[in-house]
């Protein structure tokens, strides 16, 4: 046991998974340097590690018969999933890849100093968009794991864009704050008003916040089934924790979801958004062929 590991709260420390390093937990602030945690950092912790439960089994069977997996993790913010993800599992494994892309030039800087101090070789960090990183040179042709979490409105799309385009086998994903939607429902409300009842599920503002919320989650869903993806939706943590609680996960098998994309075509079109948000969910090539 290590000095800043005998200094750490006891109690702290059965909270903390096997292996875990303290010194990383706290660079990133997570445990203070007396080695306790705050609540809201208590709060980030649960979630990263209920992330970390979905994502180490998929890394597992892409790491079978020597495969170096790799990992591409957009908005990585502070990285905490991306720094964790390295320490339980990649610094093991010996191989492998993570790469944190970041619109914040700060954050990366930051990043990629934390990662040089702790040792970690194999983490690089971008500061790109989304859009950027889809031709960036810096990242591989084929990338098996893509996470986003609390993506704000459209760049959980970019996300999922960027994983067809890297023939994910996996993206892990926690949407937020889906405003796009709603303001299509909004702009054509009067119009829908008169042409279905189900408009009344949007008529106050506040229900239209929250149903362009779950229609857009939905229509991502299915995008990614039509795609070739096994889709499972669950709760991130428990909802005293957080509003933003969707946690959607896609597993690449190939198997193409007519059904799904009839589906997908069909919501775009009751909810009279085939112009407006059609190209986003790939109206066109997501319909069945004739």
């Amino acid at each position: 046991m290590t000095a800043k590991e005998r200094g750490a709260d006891a109690a702290v420390m059965q909270e903390l998974r096997p292996g875990q390093s303290i010194e990383l937990l706290q660079e990133l602030h997570i445990l203070t340097r007396e080695g306790k945690l705050n609540q809201d950092s208590r709060r980030k912790l649960k979630q990263v590690y209920h992330l970390f439960n979905f994502i180490e089994p998929l890394l597992q069977d892409f790491s079978a018969e020597g495969r170096s997996p790799t990992l591409a993790d957009h908005g990585a913010g502070k990285s905490y999933l991306g720094f964790i993800l390295y320490d339980l599992y990649f610094k093991a494994l010996g191989r492998g890849h993570i790469y944190g892309i970041e619109t914040r030039a700060e954050l990366v800087e930051r990043s990629r100093l934390l990662a040089a101090r702790l040792g970690f070789g194999r983490m690089s960090f971008l500061n790109l968009s989304v859009a950027e990183s889809m031709d960036a040179a810096e990242l591989p042709a084929q990338i098996d794991v893509i996470t986003a979490l609390h993506a704000c409105d459209t760049a959980t799309d970019d996300a999922i864009a960027f994983g067809l385009q890297k023939q994910a086998r996996a993206m892990v994903l926690v949407p937020c704050c889906q405003a796009e939607m709603a303001a299509c429902l909004r702009r054509d409300k009067a119009l829908q008003l008169g042409r279905t009842p189900l408009a009344e599920l949007w008529r106050h503002p506040l229900h239209t916040r929250e149903l362009g919320s779950q229609v857009t989650n939905v229509l991502r869903c299915l995008y990614l089934e039509a795609k070739g993806y096994q889709v499972t939706v669950t709760e991130l943590v428990g909802w005293e924790h957080s509003m933003k609680n969707e946690l959607i996960i896609a597993r690449y098998t190939g198997q193409k979801k007519r059904s799904a994309a009839e589906r997908l075509v069909a919501l775009l079109r009751e909810f009279g958004l085939e112009q407006s948000m059609g190209p986003r969910f790939g109206l066109g090539t997501a319909q069945p062929e004739k």
